[in-house]
Protein backbone atom coordinates (compact mmCIF):
# COMPACT_ATOMS: atom_id res chain seq x y z
CA UNK A 1 0.00 0.00 0.00
CA UNK A 2 2.79 2.67 1.18
CA UNK A 3 4.19 1.78 -2.54
CA UNK A 4 1.30 2.76 -4.38
CA UNK A 5 0.69 5.61 -2.19
CA UNK A 6 4.61 6.98 -3.43
CA UNK A 7 3.77 6.27 -6.72
CA UNK A 8 0.54 8.44 -6.82
CA UNK A 9 2.66 11.00 -5.05
CA UNK A 10 5.38 11.07 -7.64
CA UNK A 11 2.97 10.56 -10.34
CA UNK A 12 -0.23 12.69 -9.14
CA UNK A 13 -0.42 15.48 -11.88
CA UNK A 14 -0.54 12.99 -14.40
CA UNK A 15 -3.09 10.89 -12.77
CA UNK A 16 -5.62 14.21 -12.55
CA UNK A 17 -4.56 15.14 -16.13
CA UNK A 18 -5.90 12.13 -17.44
CA UNK A 19 -8.45 11.67 -15.29
CA UNK A 20 -9.60 15.29 -16.18
CA UNK A 21 -9.21 14.00 -19.80
CA UNK A 22 -11.13 11.08 -20.13
CA UNK A 23 -14.37 13.06 -18.12
CA UNK A 24 -14.22 16.04 -20.48
CA UNK A 25 -14.15 13.66 -23.38
CA UNK A 26 -16.89 11.70 -21.75
CA UNK A 27 -19.07 14.58 -21.80
CA UNK A 28 -18.38 15.60 -25.53
CA UNK A 29 -19.69 12.66 -26.09
CA UNK A 30 -22.77 12.62 -23.66
CA UNK A 31 -23.48 16.24 -25.27
CA UNK A 32 -23.07 14.95 -28.93
CA UNK A 33 -25.52 12.25 -28.92
CA UNK A 34 -29.04 12.25 -28.02
CA UNK A 35 -29.77 9.02 -25.40
CA UNK A 36 -29.83 9.11 -21.93
CA UNK A 37 -27.51 6.26 -20.57
CA UNK A 38 -24.25 8.23 -21.53
CA UNK A 39 -25.38 11.51 -19.95
CA UNK A 40 -25.77 9.03 -16.85
CA UNK A 41 -22.26 7.62 -17.09
CA UNK A 42 -21.08 11.15 -17.65
CA UNK A 43 -22.44 12.14 -14.35
CA UNK A 44 -21.70 9.28 -12.12
CA UNK A 45 -17.59 9.85 -13.36
CA UNK A 46 -17.79 13.23 -12.56
CA UNK A 47 -19.09 12.57 -9.02
CA UNK A 48 -16.41 10.07 -8.73
CA UNK A 49 -13.73 13.00 -9.97
CA UNK A 50 -15.24 15.38 -7.33
CA UNK A 51 -15.15 12.96 -4.66
CA UNK A 52 -11.43 12.10 -5.33
CA UNK A 53 -10.92 15.93 -5.27
CA UNK A 54 -12.18 16.54 -1.68
CA UNK A 55 -15.21 18.57 -3.18
CA UNK A 56 -17.57 17.13 -0.47
CA UNK A 57 -20.04 19.14 1.62
CA UNK A 58 -19.53 23.17 1.31
CA UNK A 59 -17.07 22.42 -0.86
CA UNK A 60 -18.94 21.40 -3.60
CA UNK A 61 -19.71 24.23 -6.39
CA UNK A 62 -23.63 25.00 -6.42
CA UNK A 63 -25.74 23.42 -9.47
Amino acid sequence: MAEALTWFNENKAEVIGILTGVVTVASLIATMTPNESDNKWVERASKVVSWLALNVGKAKSSK
